[in-house]
């Protein structure tokens, strides 16, 4: 993606309107109209004064500022519509918010009027090896930006791929807020618990998606698909953590040096000042898509959050035609199987604690839908990590109907 300090050519009007990316629209919708997804300054004069970076993606057109916050425009037939839901979308290790862009489009023309999709540009390229908890303070202050930008905003929803999960699960919990119902009364004491609203940022959580997110870490246990089982190749990974910064020590549970147990083990339940589990439970939905195969970064079980004897025996064909890659959609349900603690002590020192299967134990107290994915047959079965995703529309187009199938059971 080439950015231009200079301004934008004039282009046909094929390319303002979007041409064949935008079909599909409504009939309804006839007049001309713009949706924004990203962050649009509601003080005309401060954004005149930032300097912005201009360029295309496709038929959408972005724009950056200097704080890193990214605008992507869609002209198309409508009355204008303020959006109520903000859907954030965040990348992955050495990602960028361009590997969104697909998925985006598409989300944006099954809902023009109802989404305002967010592509986070905060942690992008080597950002990311900045470690979990400082990439998701950062998300946690851009959605926050983004909200205070966009008043006409009810509802919010998250949709992360691979390391994208994890940081958007760390960011909720910072932004997880409980408020208590209106009540003029001076009972309010005794008002019940049920009756507190749970908010993220003040809106309505709605969606908590993840694709292909190593949620149990990336240590041992056949984790990394990459290292074909072998014990020493998991255990020399893990010591080689540090390769990949403050973010390598948190996936592969090593970053336990300061007597506290590793971040991905106090994400599974509600600190403090950050309520991780908290915020995870006040979602309407939590879904999980992950790969059964051929991704040779996440495995199969830390990305469906089971465990590796809860993995179940696929048939080999679809589950709906509609989606080929599709191959099983488990309903949601909240675990009743628990395994006795396992004794002995692990390298961090923590004793009579398996801490796979701590955040397995704990995660799977609220309920998720697990959607399992397979390109088996195809050449891109190779690259499914990011097929996944679709994070390159030329390399990546066979997990197309894994995406719809994620707006398809999306309701704003």
């Amino acid at each position: 993606m080439e950015e231009e300090d200079t301004k934008i050519p004039k282009n046909t009007e094929e390319d303002v309107h979007g041409g064949s990316d935008l079909e599909g629209i409504s009939e309804s919708a006839k007049k001309k109209k713009t949706m924004i997804f990203g962050i649009r300054s509601g003080d005309k004069e401060a954004v005149e004064k930032k300097k912005k970076k201009k360029y295309w993606m496709g038929c959408l057109r972005a724009e950056s500022d200097e704080s890193g916050n990214v605008d992507l425009t869609v002209d198309f037939p409508g009355e204008r519509a303020e959006p109520t839901h903000l859907v954030v979308m965040v990348n992955g290790l050495i990602g960028s918010a361009q590997n969104w862009r697909f998925a985006a489009k598409q989300m944006l023309k099954k809902y023009p009027q109802d989404l305002l999709v967010h592509c986070s540009k905060r942690n992008h390229s080597t950002q990311t090896f900045d470690g979990v908890d400082v990439m998701g303070e950062r998300l946690a202050e851009e959605v926050r930006s983004v909200i205070k930008r966009h008043q006409s905003l009810q509802k919010i929803s998250f949709v992360g791929h691979s390391l994208g999960g994890l940081v958007a699960r760390y960011a909720i919990g910072r932004l997880y807020e409980q408020e208590l119902p209106q009540n003029s009364d001076d009972t309010r004491d005794k008002i019940s618990i049920e009756e507190h609203k749970e908010r993220i940022a003040g809106l309505e959580p709605v969606y908590f998606i993840t694709s292909a997110t190593p949620h149990l870490g990336s240590r041992g246990h056949k984790q990394v698909p990459l290292f074909s089982g072998s014990r020493t190749l998991e255990k020399l990974a893990t010591r080689m953590s540090w390769c990949l910064g403050k973010t390598g020590k948190h996936l592969f549970l090593a970053d336990g040096d300061d007597g506290k147990p590793p971040l991905l083990i106090r994400m599974v339940s509600d600190r403090r000042n950050l309520k991780f589990i908290s915020a995870l439970r006040c979602f309407k939905k939590r879904i999980v898509y992950a790969n059964t195969s051929f991704d040779h970064l996440v495995g199969w079980s830390t990305s469906s959050i089971r465990r590796h004897n809860e993995l179940p025996k696929l048939q080999g064909g679809p589950v709906n035609e509609k989606y080929p890659h599709i191959v099983n959609v488990e309903a949601p349900c909240t675990s009743s199987y628990h395994e006795e603690d396992q004794s002995g002590t692990n390298s961090n020192g923590f004793k009579n604690v398996d801490m796979e299967e701590e955040m397995i134990r704990e995660l799977t107290k609220l309920s998720w839908e697990r959607v399992d994915v397979s390109f088996r047959g195809t050449f891109q079965r190779f690259l499914a990590h990011n097929t996944i995703q679709v994070k390159t529309k030329m390399i990546n187009s066979a997990g197309a109907d894994v995406i719809q199938h994620m707006i398809d059971n999306f309701e704003p």
